[in-house]
């Protein structure tokens, strides 16, 4: 029989045989038969797969896939690798990927076979969320619903009569966030998490201080499209029936559009879903990676996070965009540019899930800035001393133009055959450049843009490369109702300038401000000034609703901006991260006019 008419009686048999599933508690059922590669192709070569069932909080139920090494005896015990995602459909990750028989999701069949996790002895679990793929329940945006469910799929892994006890978390993006949550709520037997790329406030995706920025309402349309994949025609009758949830319950996809629309961060729905505040104490290991320039799921509260984490950080940081440590171009060329992913990662899991000590240190922190090059940190970020700038005063007028991206429904430019249509972390659409947020150009003749009527102060030429490391803080004393957009630019002394931070804030009645740009890691070579501009979003190319039109009156604002001495780096292995090119030659303004500058970088403390 071939392989894919096997898939097909081996589903079709689990599904007119429910009562024969082993009941391991009255709502907790996993199919008895495994499936291996030779029976089904989608399964990985050496893992047996098969499904099963377990309740969660709220009557919810939830599905999960599981591979164990086909090799082992049925109940050896193993440590768990469990993933707990919106992106584990049977029929694809974020649509429908026209697989032609049903079988277990291909999401990290990479580390699978990349890690050889089969013939190392590792069991895989890989739990669908709350309303997606064969779990029932409403999506819940990594809030309390989702959270239980990680708590669930931690219990529920740990205490397989197969399990060694000792679960770690894997993922990137969404299910990189899920393993975030993981770690705040520190449930016992979670013993490490990798987390690649993840959101570290949920809040942050969709919002930034209290603007909505431009996906406010498409990432949620688009993850409504997701919970509603269509099952396979032979996925099991439970399974199918568990996919057609939202059918049944319509409100799962309207409360899902309107609960995420409050702009207030400190509102109990966001405090909920805070992962850098809620992470506070917890000491699970955790091994992250995080670009510093991606669009996507950027480094928003991600210091915030290492600070209130307590326990082991390890970490990739660099000019990447959203990818896997593992990720390489069709040439073979690694994407973040460091070879070793896999090897790395299963020493940490080795550590601490089977208590083996590596025979190779691998640095804790390994970052790549805008030099293309890698180094060694014991902490990540690692300045060396916090400068406060006095910045520019005076007034700039709240006004901006329509985002560029329009707030149509992702499902309707699906249907219209837009790319844009899927705002998911997985295919946010890559924005246009941002170049006009407030810099003046040569032909302009003034000391402000004529576009933004942005405030902006440069510092002096570097006399030595400086870096700028750690997150920089925004405090400004005002009059007026409004916003303020604050960007850093690396100014070359040729006039050509490079965006390298950028941060919105709906400001305070009170006329203080006190906000957080992104974390970063950037350094200015010699003769390169820091521009700072404070205004408007000129363009609205990040953020959406309205600008209020009002005078805004700047009476005193300041930058702690946290630098480091290049010059005392310790260098590791890594290349050039591709996208550091592709970003420089989108975002690099020529023409600028530049300033003697007001003050001078210094990084010794």
């Amino acid at each position: 029989m071939s392989p894919i008419r096997r898939t097909v009686a081996v589903a079709a048999a689990a599904a007119l045989s429910m009562p024969a599933l082993v009941l391991v508690s009255a709502n907790d059922a996993q199919a008895a038969d495994p499936v291996t590669h030779e029976d089904n192709v989608r399964v990985p070569e050496g893992a047996a797969w098969t499904e099963a069932y377990f309740p969660s909080a709220g009557g919810v139920q939830l599905h999960a896939d599981v591979l164990r090494p086909a090799h082992l005896p049925a109940k050896a015990k193993t440590p768990v690798i469990l993933s707990v995602s919106s992106y584990f459909a049977h029929a694809g990750a974020t649509s429908n990927d026209g697989y032609e028989a049903v079988g277990p999701s291909e999401r990290f069949r990479d580390l699978v076979d990349g890690a050889e996790l089969m013939k190392k002895g590792y069991t895989v679990v890989m739990v669908d969320l709350r309303g997606f793929g064969g779990s029932t329940g409403c999506l819940d945006w990594v809030g309390p619903g989702e959270q239980a469910d990680i708590a669930t799929a931690v219990n529920w892994a740990k205490s397989r009569p197969w399990s060694t006890g000792k679960v770690g978390m894997y993922g990137k993006s969404y299910d990189a966030s899920t393993g975030l949550a993981g770690a705040a709520m520190r449930t016992p037997g979670l013993e490490a998490v990798v987390a690649q790329e993840p959101v570290w406030d949920m809040y942050q995706y969709l919002w930034q201080n209290g603007v909505p920025r431009w996906n406010h309402r498409d990432t949620p349309s688009s993850y409504n499209g997701i919970a509603t994949i269509d099952p396979m025609a032979d996925d099991t009758a439970r399974y199918a029936k568990n996919a057609k949830y939202e059918e049944r319950n319509p409100e799962c996809l309207t409360n899902n559009m309107n609960n995420n629309q409050n702009p207030d961060p400190n509102s109990d729905y966001w405090k909920a879903r805070n992962l850098a505040a809620n992470v506070k104490g917890s000491k699970v290991p955790i091994f992250v990676t995080q670009g510093t320039i991606e669009p996507n799921t950027m480094p928003e509260d991600m210091e915030t996070f290492l600070k209130n984490h307590r326990g082991e950080q390890r970490g990739w940081i660099g000019p990447f965009d959203h990818i896997r440590g593992n990720d390489t171009d069709a040439s073979g060329r690694l994407l973040m540019g460091r070879s070793g992913w896999f090897d790395e990662v299963m020493r940490f899991y080795d550590k601490h899930l089977k208590g083996i000590e590596p025979k190779v240190k691998d640095p804790n922190w390994v970052v790549q800035d805008n030099s293309g090059t890698w180094r060694e940190e014991k902490t990540w970020p690692n300045s060396a001393v916090t400068q406060d700038i006095s910045l520019s005063t005076g007034s700039y007028v709240d006004t901006g133009k329509a985002p560029r991206v329009a707030s149509q429904s992702s499902a309707a430019k699906r249907r219209q055959g837009d790319p844009r249509g899927q705002a998911d972390m997985e295919n946010m659409p890559s924005m246009a450049p941002v170049r006009a947020l407030g810099l003046p150009r040569a032909s302009d003749g003034a000391g402000r843009s004529p576009i933004s009527s942005a405030l902006n102060t440069w510092s002096k030429p570097v006399k030595k490369a400086t870096r700028l490391t750690g997150t920089p803080v925004v405090k400004l004393r005002t009059t007026g109702s409004g916003t303020a957009t604050t960007s850093l630019w690396d100014i070359g002394p040729d006039g050509t300038g490079v965006p390298i931070n950028d941060m919105i804030v709906t400001l305070d009645a009170s006329g203080r401000t006190k906000y957080e740009l992104r974390s970063m890691d950037w350094t200015l070579e010699p003769g390169h000034q820091l521009a700072v501009t404070v205004g408007t979003d000129a363009e609205g190319d990040l953020w959406d609703g309205e600008r209020t039109g009002e005078r805004i009156t700047v009476k005193s604002a300041s930058l702690a901006l946290p630098l480091q001495n290049p010059a005392k780096d310790k260098a590791t292995q890594g290349s050039r991260a591709p996208y550091l090119d592709r970003y420089l030659t989108s975002n690099t303004v020529e023409g600028l006019t530049t300033q003697g500058g007001t003050y001078s970088l210094d990084f010794r403390p």
